[in-house]
């Protein structure tokens, strides 16, 4: 029986994409750097939002200018990270569906742990979460499964009563990691064929399709 599922964020139940292309394209404009298609983002995601910006500049720059690029992000980001974002379609219905039969919620992410608390309010007002974790100081990003071992210490959930749920390759490896079950989905950043390489055990293409699972 499912007790706890702990989402991914980004591609997950938000589509961040266009906003985080848009502030990664602005830095990177602004240093004089070339700028990505959209697209070319749902490969930059999946490792943090660090992560992302070393793979959009060039592999050459120094650390002195990445260190001051990634602090101009930061503060672009936190000024425009809702222009564009919004829940993929059904989310909220199935969140609060899941809630409504008594189902712990939670979120574990790469993204600044900081942004979390407005972002979530915002986006998911009517969602009592459990436990929401992002990229903390001195701990380690995922696919190291640490976010988990904490949602599932927080919840006091077994990890056998847990179900993950994300849309990348990192996200069925933290999963794996974490020894739970895991849910791939298609209306994210990733393909299909990605997640089934990364050995998800089921993998939906709409929200709806999370009852069937449970």
């Amino acid at each position: 029986m499912v007790k706890l599922i702990i989402f991914d964020l980004d591609g997950t139940l938000l589509n961040t994409l266009d906003d985080l292309a848009d502030c990664t394209n602005y830095v990177l404009q602004q240093n004089g750097y070339p700028t990505h298609e959209v697209d070319a983002y749902k490969y930059f995601v999946g490792n943090g939002v660090e992560m992302l910006l070393r793979r959009a500049l060039p592999k050459e720059i120094a650390e002195i200018a990445f260190t001051e690029i990634f602090k101009q992000f930061m503060i672009h980001y936190e000024l425009h990270k809702a222009d564009k974002t919004t829940p993929y379609p059904g989310i909220v219905e199935m969140l609060e569906m899941m809630q409504e039969q008594g189902v712990l919620l939670a979120v574990a992410t790469n993204k600044p742990h900081d942004l979390l608390p407005d972002l979530m309010k915002y986006y998911f007002p009517t969602i009592q979460w459990a436990a929401v974790f992002g990229n903390r100081k001195d701990v380690p990003i995922k696919p190291h499964p640490q976010i988990v071992y904490d949602i599932l210490e927080k919840t006091q959930i077994d990890r056998n009563d847990t179900l993950y749920i994300g849309d990348t390759a990192v996200d069925m490896e933290t999963a794996l990691n974490a020894h739970i079950k895991k849910v791939g989905v298609l209306w994210g950043f990733r393909t299909k064929e990605e997640l089934e390489w990364a050995q998800a055990d089921y993998i939906i293409a709409a929200p709806q399709q999370l009852t069937c699972i449970l």
